[in-house]
């Protein structure tokens, strides 16, 4: 692994990784929030339920109490002992009398604790009704304790109720959403991580293409950077000389300006193709005229080379850019031209097939060997059989174009030899 692929892994593995840490941060805090309120939730739902029923209980021994106003136990105490004695839905009555002389349940082994001393001195002193939890002889308790006046005298009565039940049934609900919590987060660690590494394909495509390309670049580069040079050191090296002794160091940097020039323009169109920048007008053209105009503006290239151009259109119409366009015939007419032998010719042709405009463009040259057709659109490819210039960007370009016509290119051999272009546009 290279330095800059070890860089971009780094890069890639960090972003991953906070993309997974923030997913399940968001889901650990969604998974607290809703764990919580349900636990506060049923927690709230099983004490009211309780105090209810303490309440009730409370409830008859008040009426107990305010029913028997004359009837006394042997040592002088209301006679409600029925009411508290044995049990009701797991509670436990007390009533205290003024004296401190406590009736309690018979025949029950209670706690010492109960009743609770603090609960009936904070009813006594501040009235009302009191509702407390403690804990008598390990075992958890929901005291509820509340006044009543009878013949004079006021009472307190105290119930208790054992929520040692109701606590488990917390605790189990605690386990479950904690088992389920972790299970949950698990997952959502999992699907992160696994839509982390799908999301960061195509940036790490984008990285490699970056490199790519400005490796591809800079090897462009600097051919022409070092003929520039040589040319200007050689003018430097005869600063006197008349220029038609050293033209041709001036003509070479001009040719070499004029190749990275068109190498910019080439490169700046495909970046800011990629960033989606680039915006193309959509409007009816006459592709039969865009073809016969591109292919008249590269006469002078084609007699330059010896090589003759042939249009034969028909008229059909496609929605596009026609400057777009004109491009993509210009590019593979060029391409035509510089691969194509002395004497041979490039012919333009365009026809209606179906639904589709087809743009063809065949030459006498060499042709495309079957291993190479897939690579023809590549950017910065170039046959390892070529001999002569070129960016490699030409007919990436022209790719581009058709792919945002929302059509498709392909390279053939043509019968009889040499190679055959044909870009399908959709009819307007």
């Amino acid at each position: 692994m290279t330095a800059a692929n070890s860089g971009d892994a780094r890069l890639l593995g960090g972003v991953r990784l906070q993309l997974v840490l923030w997913t399940g941060g968001i889901v650990l805090v969604v998974l607290l929030a809703l764990g919580l309120i349900l636990t506060l939730a049923v927690a709230g739902s099983l004490a009211s339920s309780g105090t209810a029923q303490l309440q009730e209980r409370a409830d008859q021994l008040t009426d107990a109490l305010r029913d028997r106003p004359g009837r006394r136990d042997p040592i002088g105490r209301p006679e409600v002992g029925i009411a508290v004695g044995g049990r009701s839905a797991g509670t436990f009555a007390f009533v205290i009398p003024p004296s401190g002389e406590i009736i309690r349940p018979p025949n029950l082994d209670l706690p010492p604790e109960l009743p609770d001393e603090a609960a009936i001195v904070a009813v006594r002193t501040s009235g009302g009704t009191d509702v407390r939890t403690e804990s008598a002889g390990g075992t958890p308790f929901r005291i509820l304790s509340e006044g009543v006046e009878s013949q004079g005298t006021v009472y307190v009565v105290q119930v208790a109720q054992d929520i040692t039940a109701e606590r488990q049934t917390l605790t189990t609900l605690v386990t479950v959403l904690a088992v389920g919590g972790v299970l949950a987060l698990l997952a959502a660690l999992a699907a992160g991580a696994l839509v982390a590494r799908r999301a960061l394909v195509p940036i790490r495509d984008a990285l490699r293409r970056q490199r790519e390309f400005a490796a591809d670049a800079s090897h462009e580069l600097r051919t022409p950077l070092a003929v520039v040079r040589a040319s200007a050191e050689h003018l430097q090296r005869n600063p006197d000389r008349p220029v038609h002794e050293v033209g041709t160091a001036v003509d070479d940097i001009t040719a070499e300006v004029d190749h990275m020039t068109g190498l910019v323009e080439d490169l700046l169109l495909l970046a800011r193709s990629d960033s989606g920048a680039v915006e193309l007008a959509r409007e009816p053209v006459e592709l039969a005229e865009v073809a016969t105009d591109a292919a008249a503006g590269l006469t002078g290239l084609a007699a330059k080379t010896g090589v003759a151009l042939a249009v034969d259109p028909e008229r059909v119409e496609v929605t596009g850019d026609p400057a777009r366009l004109r491009q993509l015939v210009t590019i593979l007419v060029d391409n035509g031209i510089r691969h194509g032998p002395s004497g041979g010719t490039v012919t333009v042709t365009v026809r209606r097939d179906g639904n589709l405009a087809a743009l063809t463009v065949d030459d006498d040259g060499p042709g495309i060997p079957q291993a190479d057709r897939e690579r023809v659109f590549d950017r910065f490819w170039r046959s390892p059989e070529a001999t002569t210039g070129g960016t490699g960007l030409g007919l990436a370009i022209a790719a581009w174009i058709v792919d945002q016509h929302h059509g498709t290119i392909a390279a053939t051999d043509r019968p009889g030899g040499g190679s055959r272009f044909v870009a399908r546009l959709p009819v307007a």
